[in-house]
């Protein structure tokens, strides 16, 4: 018997805390640039932590591609049937 999520579920679990990193990497650079925006701290911000921009522009597609769980072969899906 094997007690391990499907590969979706594991990766899905892993969304949240992959966001919660990427914006805590971006802490102090998103707090100067709510305080005051130009285009230099924009860029600083992506030039020196350019992993953690690339996750958060990735978000959406990742959020698409795992968000939803596909129903396994086998596996009752949770809709009720139509009658």
């Amino acid at each position: 018997m094997n007690s391990q999520a499907p590969k979706s579920q594991r990766s899905w679990s892993l969304l949240p805390p992959l966001l919660l990193l990427a914006l805590g990497d971006l802490r102090v650079d998103l707090q100067l640039l709510i305080d005051h925006f130009t285009v230099t701290s924009l860029v600083t911000a992506m030039r020196s932590h350019p992993l953690a921009v690339v996750v958060l522009l990735a978000q959406p597609s990742l959020w698409r591609r795992y968000g939803k769980r596909q129903p396994q072969a086998g596996e009752i899906s949770a809709r009720p049937s139509d009658p």
